[in-house]
């Protein structure tokens, strides 16, 4: 409260230095208009009829100085509730982008991904049909499983990829032994024998480990930043939806409408005097700005890896293509497989009124898998491009960072919201027109301990800004674990077993696809994953593979090994058969 005086009782001297400081200097006394402040009140659409028309004494105001006010106990109390949707609307402008930049490009990252997906499936479906026709119509369910199986990981299910892809070739293995096998008769339980064999056998080389490589960690790092996205989407929208205490309404009510009940209502508070209170009340939000960082960083960083090794585009193009390859192999090196398999697994019986085929009968005019060329490939997703989406996502991150520590300034900065630092003389300071002498202080929480203008309990955080903190690292620490190809939801239970990350255990670095640390092709993992589109596969076992008799003569075991009877003349019946029968 300032003490009315008149301008005799000031001495000559200080007159003259108010003068020189370009302060305007006009006594506060009753009976002078509130015209220009009834205009602004009216503006904003409040009734008139508890608006002084001239300047009255002020005893009864709570928040503003009690000098003689336009304002009634009616309007202050107004006016701190528009102060307060004033300051909301506020934040909520200023973070408008960030939220619309996350929302979009959630959006397009997501539906570009799942656009890849359908068409790597839709290019297999139609290249394999085309070239092998019924024979691939009669085994797609293998491949269409596989699909189904990326789907659930993209979309975030809980599902290894390191296991989709090993019960991938698990079930491609028996496929394709039995077709190039055609004058032999396989029961399912031989055939597990064969998948079981394949970790050592290797019947499609090194392709399934180049693909899983390949695959592995441009899903992961594809999951991780559409995931990341909608985090940050999540973490703006729960940060900006934020409430004003009661110390930062007082102190938001004397920085933004004390001057209209002052009679001044266009004068606009000083920018260390809306500093203050802004740091004041946005004290907990400050403290995300660490972790927000970080998370903006690690988004950058796997966007990035999305541009290189991590690449969706080819690693969705490459499945089709090794797929291909590795069936070829198989069938050319058929006859050195199928002497392997028979040796551990025992000579199958062979197939009625298949045996005795000749080489052109058995062989028909079926054509061999191929390579396919570069214009057989894939095409990417229509209308856009990965390489400009993360170009365009990570321009609009880079400007995030210190979002919310620069928050107070961002506001302020704004000419509606504080004067600029041309007007430090001729700006409101929370009692009158004039400089504003306090510091400015800190950042964050800790630092409001002296702030002169809003009171902060600093031994009390916001108990959801810390939520969101903990979410910031939870996030981070997903997508910087995406940027070695490792997939956090595995990381605990199955890196002690080599396979963290579903992929095999391996962190990748920046080489291309198919060089790194060796692992089997395909290891053998548990058959019957669950979930709830997974419907177990059943297989009559009825004790341990190396321990029953001689499933095709019903001999005895020797040597823990099976050995065919009649070798001589396997060898000779696959010479003639063994073509490759997917023509």
């Amino acid at each position: 409260m300032f003490p009315r005086q008149s301008p005799g009782q000031y001495p000559l001297a200080m007159l003259f230095t108010l003068a020189a400081l370009g302060v305007t200097w006009r006594p506060a006394t009753a009976g002078r208009s509130c015209t220009e402040s009834r205009q602004v009140y009216a503006e904003k659409g409040y009734n008139l009829n508890t608006a002084p028309l001239t300047q009255i004494s002020g005893e009864h105001l709570r928040l503003c100085p009690q000098d003689y006010t336009c304002c009634s106990s009616v309007m202050e109390e107004v006016l701190a509730r528009k102060s307060e949707v004033d300051f909301l609307s506020a934040i909520d402008d200023t973070s408008q982008f960030l939220l619309t930049t996350f929302t979009q490009r959630h959006r397009k990252f997501d539906e570009f991904f799942r656009e890849l997906i359908d068409l790597a499936e839709k290019s297999m479906n139609q290249m394999f049909t085309k070239t092998y026709g019924k024979l691939y119509t009669q085994n797609a369910r293998v491949f269409q499983d596989l699909f189904v199986d990326l789907r659930r990981y993209y979309t975030g299910g809980n599902v290894s990829l390191g296991e989709v892809l090993a019960e991938f070739w698990s079930h491609l293995v028996e496929r394709v032994f039995s077709l190039v096998n055609p004058q032999y008769q396989f029961s399912e339980e031989y055939l597990e024998c064969v998948s079981k064999h394949a970790e050592q056998l290797q019947p499609f080389g090194d392709l399934p480990r180049k693909l899983r490589i390949q695959v592995s960690r441009a899903f992961i790092a594809s999951r991780a930043l559409v995931q990341g996205l909608a985090t940050g989407r999540d973490i703006v929208s729960k940060a900006a939806k934020l409430s004003a205490g009661g110390e930062c309404v007082r102190a938001l009510m004397r920085q933004w409408y004390c001057p209209l009940c002052r009679g001044t209502p266009s004068l606009r508070p000083c920018r260390g005097f809306c500093l203050n209170v802004m740091k004041g009340c946005l004290a907990n939000q400050a403290d995300l700005d660490s972790e927000w960082n970080n998370f903006i960083d690690a988004l950058v960083q796997v966007s990035e890896k999305l541009e290189g090794p991590f690449n969706m585009e080819l690693a969705t193009d490459s499945i089709s293509v090794k797929v291909s390859e590795a069936i070829m192999h198989m069938q050319e090196n058929s006859v050195t497989t199928s002497t392997k398999v028979f040796q551990g697994c025992g000579s199958p019986r062979p197939a009625p009124g298949r045996s005795r085929r000749s080489p052109r009968e058995q062989g028909g005019n079926r054509r061999p898998f191929r390579t396919y060329s570069p214009e057989e490939k894939p095409t990417t997703a229509a209308g856009t491009n990965l390489d400009r989406l993360v170009s365009d996502l990570k321009e609009r991150l880079r400007p995030m960072r210190g979002f919310w520590v620069s928050l107070p300034y961002t506001i302020c900065n704004d000419d509606k919201m504080a004067a600029d630092l041309t007007n430090e003389d001729r700006c409101w300071n929370g009692q009158t027109r004039g400089r504003y002498l306090p510091d400015v202080t800190g950042d964050g929480l800790v630092s409001q301990i002296n702030n002169p203008e809003v009171e902060v309990d600093i031994a009390r955080p916001d108990v959801r800004i810390r939520q969101l903190i903990m979410e910031l690292r939870v996030a981070t620490n997903r997508l910087r674990h995406a940027q070695t190809g490792q997939d956090t939801d595995f990381i605990d239970s199955e890196e002690g077993s080599g396979s963290g990350g579903g992929a095999g255990g391996e962190r990748y670095n920046d080489d291309g696809p198919g060089y790194g640390p060796y692992s089997p092709p395909y290891g053998k993992t548990p058959r019957n994953p669950s979930g709830p589109n997974k419907p177990p596969r059943i297989r009559d076992r009825t004790g341990p593979k190396w321990t029953r008799p001689n499933q095709g003569h019903g001999g005895p075991v020797k040597s823990g090994v099976y050995r065919p009877t009649a070798c001589v003349a396997t060898l000779l019946l696959l010479t003639v058969f063994a073509a490759p029968l997917w023509r």
